[in-house]
């Protein structure tokens, strides 16, 4: 993998770990809207970070998705429970940024930070595996 692969994954991770933190104070805050906006930020950032290795990129969050689940979890290289979470904070980060008087639970938004830590850890070590992987062939 090269240099500007590796700064682009990292440069992802750090995104998605900034996503997680700030999650957490919105969250402590009350402030459950936009914990979960920043749940479902921070696994979408993961996903940023995995598609980077494989070389591919896309600002859409649909595509994004769609590419997630067919190269990772289709491919079983991750969980599918994982997809689902993803897809879940998805919509959930939707209703709450667009549609008029939704609120949102502490508990799904505690729900969703805690799915979207796993999510990142998940793709953090998948990350590592196909650094690893990639650095024997090289």
């Amino acid at each position: 993998m090269n240099e500007e692969v590796r700064a682009l994954v990292e440069y992802r991770l750090g995104q998605a770990d900034e996503c997680l933190e700030s999650a957490q104070i919105l969250l402590e805050r009350g402030k459950c809207r936009g914990a979960v906006n920043r749940s479902y930020y921070a696994m979408f950032y993961g996903v940023l970070a995995l598609l980077a290795i494989r070389g591919r990129e896309t600002s859409k969050h649909i595509g994004a998705i769609s590419l997630f689940d067919r190269d990772f979890v289709k491919a079983g290289l991750l969980d599918p429970e994982l997809s689902s979470w993803l897809h879940e904070t998805f919509y959930l980060r939707q209703e709450a940024d667009y549609r008029p008087m939704v609120e949102v639970s502490p508990e799904r938004a505690g729900a969703a930070l805690e799915r979207a830590r796993a999510f990142v850890a998940a793709a953090k070590a998948q990350i590592d595996k196909m650094i690893v992987s990639n650095d024997r062939t090289t």
